[in-house]
């Protein structure tokens, strides 16, 4: 199917390559004449490029929409003379009578039907016996396809050369003429409406079925019958059916089937707006998350695609309705606009699938670079493809864009900034591939958590901003280097940057201190995202984001603290590699220091055989002993080597322990500050009251100095 088409767009392009070869090969013209000769004066731009070229089509138009009575009397001209020249060829005397030429019509036109029909059989049947066949029993689309070029387009292809040779064994009539004329647009129709659903089918996918189905059900005999007008419109006036018939006569009927074929065409498309728009707009999922920019651009696109068209079929309605000689080749040039057209979006939907399909399979085994650079290349061949198809568009109107840029002055001028232009693009995309790759690779978790190191704080907080300093310096350079292509002098816009560059500098030297002092944390690892930190300012919190000039703190009561770079002289890290969880405990006089120590160390081992807090500590617990003694009693210390961050859920878990075990010693007292009331147990009292009966619990005011007895 691919090659077929490529067939018709290569018959195309000769076509009108034929008609450049015709017109050099015109007689009595000389050689040096052909020449393209620099003029003497280079025109002004304005003369030409965009706004010459919009001034001409302008008048153009104007001229076209100029329905005045000149052009009412030439048609009422034509059609007298139309009426005359049937008037002729229905009296005109024939040494045949009127059966033989409407046999041979009746006969040719059989050979035709004959052949079609014999032909659509054999591809039918073809068709459903390959459908059967174990490779295409799973794919919808190439059975939907071999349905419609099996019986079809092929057929088409075929039966109009055989009818045309059938013909050579005719003599020359009306008949003959008219039945090669309804050969031919048959065929034509049969083609154009096969090739169009050929290419519909492609997109019979996901969501877009539905809308499929719609432009499958109701286009088919549209575009048959806007094909099967535009042939015969373009088969009447050719020099053997005009001497047939007439030339008035043939070109009257020419122009009334162009404007049913435009009218018919438009509605269609008008129709069919909101299916195709369908189709256009619905993208994989992927695609719509990982691409918003073409989600973007083809929803827009997609509730505008039908305006362009029905703009063409307006100027070819206002072509056929004005008097020129020009007006069948405005009809194929349109006609073959609508092949060049079909053609390109087969062979963009073909590129897509085949990246796609690649892209695909090389996503397990190739690296990062790989996937970005096969995007790239195509994207790149998107825009070749797009360049040739305005180039090609251009020669079947009658403008080559490539000899306005090589023959003109202007052209040369516009392309060479162009080739620049595109080349700055290309390069700078390029480096911005890389570089943004290599960063989108270095940030990446690995997949392998046991095999792979996981990317640290520090550079998960750098890198990201190297990737929007690198952004903003390759945006900064391409658009200076674009402008000086497009002819603006840079070197005034660069000084007076430079100035208020100057200026800035002086008028925001806290801006500056920031920036600098907040490079050099970033630099010199300071903190990172996730770190708790104390700063010198009185704030505290987890590190939430770090921007070029500000630290974004939340503290612990989920509050977001700003604080420039220029104002943090002192950082607490509390947050790398370990902490420790200190403890330090005071008990009595009285308490027995072994049995204290020994129940520090209960308390630890519970800790360490927690399941949910040993993952916290990096070591055994430390017993320092007494540390101190003092007038409140005796200060016994300790601690944890622990996980950073996790020293506080030690901290906590060590304290209740600790303090539940105390509780049940009799041995062991913590210590308290005198005077002060506290509550005893029964045990620590029953020696002091012999009389009577003491509560559980009792008050007890301690002096403010030990007792000695």
């Amino acid at each position: 199917m691919i090659k077929l088409k490529t067939a018709i767009l290569l018959g195309a392009l000769l076509f009108l390559g034929s008609e450049e070869l015709e017109a050099a090969a015109i007689p009595g013209l000389p050689a040096a004449a052909t020449a393209a000769t620099p003029p003497a004066h280079p025109e002004p731009l304005v003369q030409g490029g965009l706004l010459g070229a919009i001034s001409s089509s302008i008048d153009e138009v104007q001229s076209k929409l100029d329905l005045n009575e000149n052009l009412v009397d030439a048609w009422r001209l034509r059609a007298d003379r139309a009426a005359d020249e049937v008037d002729q060829l229905v009296n005109r005397p024939s040494a045949r009578s009127s059966w033989s030429v409407a046999r041979d019509f009746l006969l040719l036109t059989a050979v035709w039907a004959g052949v079609f029909g014999l032909l659509w059989l054999s591809g039918r049947f073809l068709a459903e016996r390959l459908c059967r066949h174990r490779l295409l029993l799973s794919r919808e689309r190439g059975q939907a396809l071999l349905r419609y070029v099996l019986p079809y387009s092929i057929p088409a292809l075929i039966s109009l050369p055989l009818t045309i040779y059938a013909s050579q064994f005719l003599p020359t009539s009306a008949g003959r003429a008219l039945a090669l004329c309804f050969a031919y647009a048959t065929s034509s129709g049969i083609f154009a409406a096969s090739l169009v659903m050929s290419l519909v089918v492609l997109f019979n996918t996901g969501h877009k079925r539905r809308a499929v189905q719609i432009i499958r059900q109701h286009s088919p005999r549209p575009l048959f019958a806007t094909g099967f007008l535009v042939a015969l419109s373009d088969a009447l006036t050719s020099p053997q059916i005009a001497h047939q018939l007439g030339n008035n006569l043939t070109s009257s009927i020419a122009v009334f089937t162009g404007l049913a074929a435009s009218i018919s065409f438009g509605l269609l498309v008008i129709r069919m707006r909101r299916p195709v728009a369908h189709v256009i707009r619905i993208l994989p999922l992927a695609q719509r998350l990982g691409q918003p920019a073409l989600r973007e651009t083809l929803r827009i696109f997609s509730g505008l695609w039908y305006w362009p068209i029905l703009l063409m079929v307006f100027v070819s309605i206002i072509n056929l309705i004005s008097i020129s000689d020009d007006n069948q080749k405005v009809m194929r040039s349109a006609l073959f606009t609508s092949i060049l057209l079909i053609a390109t979006v087969f062979l963009s939907t073909t590129l897509h699938h085949l990246f796609k399909a690649r892209s695909e399979t090389d996503l397990r085994r190739s690296s990062a670079y790989k996937e970005r650079f096969l995007n790239l290349s195509h994207a790149l061949l998107r825009i070749a493809m797009s360049i040739v198809f305005i180039d090609i568009l251009g020669r079947i109107w009658g403008v080559s864009l490539f000899e306005f840029a090589v023959s003109n002055s202007v052209g040369r001028a516009i392309s060479d900034s162009l080739s620049h232009i595109g080349l700055i693009f290309l390069v700078t995309w390029m480096v911005w591939v890389v570089l943004d790759t290599a960063i989108q690779e270095a940030l990446k978790p690995p997949v392998n958590k046991r095999s792979a190191r996981q990317p640290s704080t520090r550079v998960k907080t750098i890198l990201p901003l190297l990737r929007n300093a690198i952004k903003i310096v390759l945006v900064v350079i391409c658009a200076i280097t674009t402008m000086a292509n497009l002819g603006i002098n840079v070197a005034p816009f660069l000084a007076g940057a430079g100035v208020i560059g100057l200026a800035i500098g002086f008028g925001s030297q806290q801006l500056v201190q920031d920036v600098i002092t907040g490079l050099f944390i970033i630099i010199e690892d300071t903190l990172s995202i996730g770190d708790w930190v104390v700063l010198d300012s009185g704030h505290a919190g987890t590190v939430e984001g770090l921007t070029i000039r500000t630290l974004r703190l939340r503290d612990g009561k989920g509050f977001v603290h700003s604080v420039p770079f220029g104002q943090i002289k002192a950082v607490t890290n509390q947050s790398r590699q370990f902490a420790y969880a200190f403890f330090s405990v005071q008990f009595t006089y009285d308490t027995d220091v072994d049995k204290a120590i020994a129940l520090i160390r209960e308390a630890g081992h519970s800790i360490s055989d927690d399941p949910f807090l040993k993952y916290n500590l990096q070591g055994p617990l430390d017993v320092f002993g007494v540390d101190k003694m003092d007038l409140n009693g005796v200060v016994l210390t300790a601690q944890f080597r622990t996980v950073s961050g996790g020293q506080y859920a030690v901290s906590r878990a060590f304290n209740q322990r600790l303090k539940k075990l105390v509780d049940n010693s009799p041995w062991v007292h913590f210590a308290q500050t005198y005077p002060q009331q506290v509550l005893m147990p029964r045990h620590a009292v029953e020696p002091l009251h012999e009389d009577g009966p003491t509560p559980e619990h009792s008050a007890v005011l301690m002096p403010d100095r030990p007792h000695v007895p």
